[in-house]
């Protein structure tokens, strides 16, 4: 610019950082343009310097992204989980999220602790269930580890059945719990009689009539499936209302016309389906499971591949790190209550469902779902932001997983740690909430952030590992 333009035209001041500095500008009358940047989060600089000058995280990420895409999930059969999930035993509880001791498990751990004793019949009341957990009698592992996935407390106990979803074009297999739908339920800390008793249905009936359903009509295409749901306004995690109806549609042979089964039981499990919104969630979650897993273990790599939540501790891990945890406090999630219920009933965050948004659905896709926000809380303009918001954090955009409102563009998918703490953006999750106190439930749901603590030690042990 010359010298006689910058003296005639309007002097416009670009800024970037401290927010009081150009607040300063703007009360002298200048006009200021400010950039959205901010310093990458403490203590992450030399490790982003480190793993730029080593130059394989890019070749790392290309490569995790595509094994994760290239997953084509299909719901196969329903099993007994100790027949099934790799390393189970009779006396191993999974949980969600990182690695819990009984001692700082959370209320809805514990609650959903103490209904699975007592569906096992390893415990005739609450507090002799309190008494064999509390006392070693049991084994809690994270359900991440036993390529499983659960919602809330994400309780599976050897004989509940459990979903099988496997990919159609590779050998991978993961596993979820049937969902069993809202209120006082196992997966929110419930275990009153009337849990117990579904529980029981779900094991003896449910599981059953749909694994006879599965032979039936063949196995189901669940990919296809969530990307029909997306166009309906569904987001695959808070919102699976669509998928749900779809599923129930390609049911829909199975149960009218296989004699196999008795009518009455046919008749239950289609209306205890078509009642449950939620049904869906379970596999959409074992889906994301199938897709993390193979994406998993590419050296360098900083894509991340787990988010999990225990009620206690957050915990994500990366492709490049393997199976090493990285936690920080489960944070309180912001959002809507049930009746009386408030904030201060709240248990912090807490499930696998996370999941959703470790590939591209949930909180990542909410621009497809304005519906969700009568749900969670926000506005259908901020579900659009905050998909929106998430490209800035992500390696790719989901070919099969589309936004009408956006034009169909691809859903944000593959989380990049090393990008999260340089843009200082949270990777957005959209959540239930739970009670604090174990056997009360779910009194809510809402948004939250994922913690940066969490991706900045991360990407530090990531550089650590290619210096």
């Amino acid at each position: 610019m010359s010298l006689e333009r910058l003296l005639e035209d309007e002097l416009i001041v670009a800024t970037a950082g401290v927010e009081i500095l150009g607040q300063a500008l703007v009360d002298q009358a200048t006009t200021i343009a400010a950039a959205e940047w901010r310093p990458p989060a403490a203590g992450t600089a030399d490790a982003l310097a480190s793993l730029a000058a080593a130059g394989r995280t890019e070749a790392a990420n290309a490569t995790a992204i595509e094994r994760m895409l290239a997953v084509r999930p299909q719901f196969v059969d329903v099993a007994v989980a100790r027949e099934v999930i790799p390393g189970m035993t009779d006396t191993m509880l999974l949980h969600a999220g990182p690695p819990l001791t009984w001692d700082r498990s959370s209320g809805p751990i514990k609650g959903a602790i103490i209904g699975a004793l007592l569906y096992e019949g390893m415990a005739a009341t609450a507090e002799e269930a309190e008494e064999i957990a509390g006392g070693g009698g049991i084994t809690m592992s994270p359900c991440h580890h036993h390529q499983t996935v659960g919602p809330m407390a994400g309780i599976v106990s050897p004989s509940m059945p459990v979903a099988v979803v496997r990919d159609a074009d590779g050998d991978g297999v993961a596993y979820s719990t049937l969902n069993e739908g809202l209120g006082k339920v196992l997966r929110y800390g419930a275990y009153g009689p009337e849990v117990i008793e579904r529980l029981h249905w779900i094991g003896n009936v449910l599981g059953p009539v749909v694994a006879a359903t599965l032979k039936y009509v063949g196995p189901i295409d669940l990919q296809s499936l969530i990307a029909q749901a997306l166009q309906m306004g569904d987001d695959g995690h808070n919102r699976n209302r669509a998928a749900t109806s779809l599923l129930l549609r390609m049911f829909g042979p199975g149960l009218v016309e296989n004699e196999s089964v008795p009518l009455a039981e046919r008749g239950a499990v289609f209306r205890f389906i078509e009642s449950n919104d939620h049904f869906m969630l379970n596999l959409v979650m074992a889906a994301g499971k199938l897709a993390v897993d193979a994406a998993s273990g590419v050296e360098g790599s900083s894509l991340v591949t787990t988010m999990a939540r225990n009620g206690t501790d957050f915990g994500i891990r990366l492709s490049g790190t393997g199976d090493r945890w990285f936690t920080a406090p489960a944070p309180i999630v912001d959002g809507l209550f049930l009746g009386a219920f408030t904030k201060a009933d709240a248990n912090p965050d807490i499930g696998d469902s996370a999941i959703t948004e470790t590939v591209g659905l949930g909180g990542f896709a909410m621009a497809a779902s304005p519906a969700i926000v009568g749900f969670v809380g926000g506005t259908a303009s901020g579900a659009v932001r905050r998909t929106q918001e998430m490209y800035e954090i992500t390696l790719a955009e989901h070919p099969a997983y589309q936004i009408p409102q956006l034009e169909f563009r691809g859903t944000p998918v593959g989380i990049d740690a090393t990008l999260v703490v340089r843009t200082g953006v949270q990777p957005q999750i959209n959540t239930g909430i739970a009670h604090k106190d174990p056997g009360i439930g779910m009194v809510g749901a809402g948004l939250v952030k994922a913690p940066m603590q969490c991706f900045a030690e991360a990407v530090v042990a990531l550089a650590d590992g290619v210096r």
